[in-house]
């Protein structure tokens, strides 16, 4: 899926330039990808990437990055796409400004994660009420409990793990 994606959206921002240069001009066409521009570039050195480093230390140090830290990283990623010629990736930044937006998204993302709890592993719980906790087998595991639905596993009856002898 990523390919095609990959493939698609080039194509997409291309008609995008057409379509709206044939709608107001070359010259405004090219006004607002430079003032898309200049958008990205003033959020992201007013935000900066030091929200991602933030992100990425508190995720080694065992706690979950909230929401407080979820709203920066939306600005830094809502600034790259300003940064990135095009209108479709300029909606798409837009659409990550606004707050019901990124209550919606964070809503949805919260529902995803499964916290395990121990001592040292795992994320903490206690300041985020909207994640799903479950208790760990063992007190220092690092594993995370799937459900069913999220991993599944097919026997494959040619593995010399399967249990089978051979011959059989």
């Amino acid at each position: 899926m990523l390919p095609v994606f990959v493939l698609l959206l080039p194509l997409a921002e291309i008609a995008g330039f057409v379509i709206v240069g044939r709608a107001i001009g070359i010259a405004a066409t090219l006004a607002l990808v430079v003032l898309g521009l200049v958008i990205g570039s003033f959020l992201l050195r007013r935000q900066g990437i030091g929200i991602l480093r933030r992100m990425s230390a508190e995720g080694r140090n065992g706690t979950m990055p909230g929401r407080e830290l979820l709203d920066p990283a939306m600005n830094v990623i809502a600034s790259l796409l300003f940064i990135i010629p095009g209108f479709l990736s300029d909606i798409v930044a837009i659409l990550l400004l606004i707050p019901p937006v990124r209550n919606l998204l964070w809503r949805s993302i919260a529902k995803r994660f499964v916290v395990v709890g121990g001592n040292g592993g795992g994320f903490s719980t206690s300041s985020h009420p909207d994640f799903r906790s479950r208790p760990s087998k063992s007190g220092d595991s690092k594993v995370v409990d799937l459900d069913e639905e999220d991993y599944h596993r097919e026997p494959n009856s040619k593995s010399p793990w399967s249990g089978k002898q051979l011959g059989d």
